[in-house]
């Protein structure tokens, strides 16, 4: 069974931090491409970031450069997104995707509030 499951979502302070996890079973994650998307409310799912694969450079959506960093284990079969200096418009739910040609694996998304 194919699960792919976020978590780390919350409520922050302008400025502040939060690491957010995904954990993926049913299938090996050293295949896929692995994304993290973002929604906010009333907007387009919006890609965050992008690693390919461990040893790879990441891509970033210009507005998180150098403020969030991704990774992945896949080993552990895990990926994860580091965000530092959060700002009220970086609110929105995160999703965890990863990908092949054939397969689109989709998580549940965590919510991240950005206020003060």
């Amino acid at each position: 069974q194919v699960q792919v499951v976020e978590s780390g979502g919350g409520a922050v302070q302008p400025g502040g931090s939060l690491r957010l996890s995904c954990v993926v079973s049913g299938f090996s994650l050293s295949t896929y491409v692995t994304n993290w998307y973002r929604q906010a409310p009333e907007k387009e799912r919006e890609l965050v970031a992008t690693i390919i694969r461990s040893g790879v450079t990441p891509n970033y959506a210009d507005s998180v450069k150098g403020r969030f960093t991704i990774s992945r284990n896949d080993i552990k079969n895990t990926v994860s997104l580091q965000m530092s200096n959060l700002k009220p418009e970086d609110t929105a739910v995160y999703y965890c995707n990863a990908k092949t040609n054939t397969y689109d694996y989709w998580g549940q998304g965590t919510q991240v509030t950005v206020s003060s």
